[in-house]
C-alpha cells in the first residue's frame, strides 16, 4: 500500500476514534450540568490556577487555562497539519485544493450570511458572525466512520481538506476580528520570539525542544498582548522543519504531529468539550430555542454549511475548475456538505471568544448543539442511503483501503 494512503488511513481512524470519545464527553458534560452534579461542575470549572515568575503573572481559572493554554497546543497541531497539507499534501496543488478550496469558502460565506441575517439589529450579538463558519473534523468523521466501509475514500479525503481549511480560515478570523485591546510591548517580545523561530529553522535545526521552548515564550507574551494565545501555537508550527537533513529519520513535522495527535484527541480536544458542552437546560423554553442568537448558529451551521459547501463545489465542477472525487456521485457530496454542519469544537471556541457571560454563552451553546446535531443526522441518513457497493464502482477498492490493517 503506498505511504501516503497508510498515513489517511491511519489518521482517518485517529480522528475517527475521537470524534466518538467527544460525543461521549459532550454528553457526560450536558448530563453532568443539569443534574445533581451541577456544583461540582461549575466549582471544577471555576478552580484558580496562578504561575508566577517574579513580577510575570498568569492567574486564570481553569476553565481559561483549558481554553486558552490546552487549546494553544490544538492550534499548534492544526498549524503542522496546514503546513503539511499544502506543502506535500492534499493542498499542494490546484487540482487537489480547487474543490475543497470552493467548498470550504461557501462554508464560510453562507453560514456567515445567514447569522448576520437573523442578528443584525443586535451590535453584541452580531459579534458571533463566525461561530456557524466552523466544522469539527473529529465529530464530522466519527458520524462518517458510523455509515461504513462503503463511503468511498476520495469522499472522506475531501470532508478532511475542507475541514482543514476551515480551520486556517479560523484563525485567521480570529487573529483578525477577535483581538482585544493591543499590548504593543507584548507584541514586541512575542516577535523576538517569532524571529527566534525563524533563525533556528533557517540554521536547519531538527530538534523539537528549541521550537517548543520558544513557542512557550511566544505564547507567555500573546497572552499578554490582547491578540488570542492560541495562535501562538500556529506561530510554532509553522517554523517546524518538513523535512528531515537524516533520509532514515522522520522530519521534525511528522514526529511532532505523529507525538501529539493521540494527546490532542483523546485528552485536549475532550476537557475542551467537557469545560464547554455543558448547556444548562434549566428553564429554557422554546422561544429560548428560537432567539436569534441560537437560531441563527443552528441554521448557520444546518442550512447555510449545505447551500454553501454545496452549491460552490457544484459550481467549481461545472466550470470545470475542479473534479468530482473519484467514486462519488452529487447525492453523496451533499452529504459531505451536511456533516461540515457539525461546527461543535471550532464553533464553541469561537463562541468563547465573541461573547462573555454564562447567559450568553449558554445560548451559544444551544445554538452549536442543535445545529450540529440535526447536520450529523441528515449527513449520516443521506450518506447511509446513498452509499452503496452496487451504486459504487470504486467500492470494493475503497473498501480494501479502509479495512487493510
Amino acid at each position: 500500500m503506498p505511504r501516503i494512503v497508510t498515513k489517511i488511513q491511519d489518521f482517518l481512524k485517529l480522528e475517527t476514534s475521537a470524534g466518538f470519545v467527544l460525543m461521549a464527553v459532550a454528553l457526560f458534560a450536558l448530563i453532568a450540568n443539569n443534574s445533581p452534579l451541577s456544583g461540582f461542575y461549575s466549582g471544577f470549572l471555576s478552580t484558580p490556577v496562578e504561575v508566577q515568575f517574579g513580577s510575570f503573572e498568569i492567574a486564570k481559572p481553569l476553565l481559561l487555562w483549558i481554553n486558552d493554554g490546552l487549546m494553544a497546543i490544538f492550534f499548534f497541531l492544526v498549524g503542522l497539519e496546514i503546513k503539511r497539507e499544502v506543502l506535500a499534501g492534499e493542498l499542494s496543488s490546484f487540482d487537489k485544493a480547487a474543490l475543497p478550496l470552493f467548498a470550504a469558502l461557501g462554508g464560510i460565506i453562507a453560514p456567515a450570511g445567514i447569522y448576520a441575517f437573523l442578528n443584525w439589529s443586535d451590535p453584541v450579538a452580531i459579534q458571533g458572525w463566525a461561530i456557524p463558519a466552523a466544522t469539527d473534523i473529529a465529530f464530522a468523521l466519527g458520524v462518517l466512520a458510523l455509515v461504513g466501509s462503503r463511503v468511498p475514500v476520495s469522499l472522506k479525503i475531501l470532508l478532511l481538506a475542507v475541514a482543514i481549511i476551515d480551520d486556517l480560515a479560523a484563525i485567521i478570523i480570529i487573529a483578525v476580528f477577535y483581538t482585544q485591546d493591543l499590548s504593543v510591548i507584548a507584541l514586541v517580545w512575542a516577535g523576538v520570539g517569532t524571529a527566534g523561530l525563524i533563525a533556528l529553522n533557517r540554521m536547519g535545526v531538527m530538534r523539537i525542544m528549541p521550537y517548543a521552548l520558544l513557542g512557550v515564550f511566544i505564547w507567555a507574551c500573546v497572552l499578554k498582548s490582547g491578540v488570542h494565545a492560541t495562535l501562538a501555537g500556529v506561530v510554532t508550527a509553522l517554523a517546524i522543519p518538513l523535512t528531515s537533513k537524516d533520509p532514515n529519520r522522520s522530519s521534525p513535522l511528522y514526529r511532532a504531529e505523529h507525538g501529539l495527535h493521540i494527546w490532542v484527541a483523546f485528552l485536549i480536544l475532550p476537557l475542551f468539550a467537557f469545560a464547554n458542552a455543558g448547556v444548562s437546560l434549566k428553564g429554557v423554553s422554546v422561544s429560548d430555542l428560537l432567539a436569534p442568537l441560537p437560531l441563527g448558529i443552528a441554521l448557520g451551521l444546518l442550512a447555510g454549511k449545505q447551500i454553501g459547501v454545496f452549491s460552490l463545489s457544484w459550481l467549481a465542477v461545472k466550470l470545470g475548475l475542479a473534479k468530482l472525487p473519484t467514486g462519488a456521485n452529487w447525492r453523496q457530496v451533499y452529504g459531505i456538505a451536511c456533516l461540515t454542519g457539525i461546527g461543535f469544537t471550532m464553533s464553541l471556541f469561537i463562541g468563547t471568544l465573541a461573547f462573555e457571560g454564562d447567559e450568553t454563552l449558554n445560548a451559544v451553546r444551544l445554538g452549536v448543539l442543535m445545529g450540529s446535531l440535526a447536520s450529523g443526522v441528515i449527513g449520516f441518513a443521506i450518506l447511509r442511503f446513498f452509499c452503496n457497493e452496487a451504486a459504487n464502482p470504486s467500492a470494493e477498492s475503497s473498501d480494501k483501503i479502509a479495512t487493510t490493517p
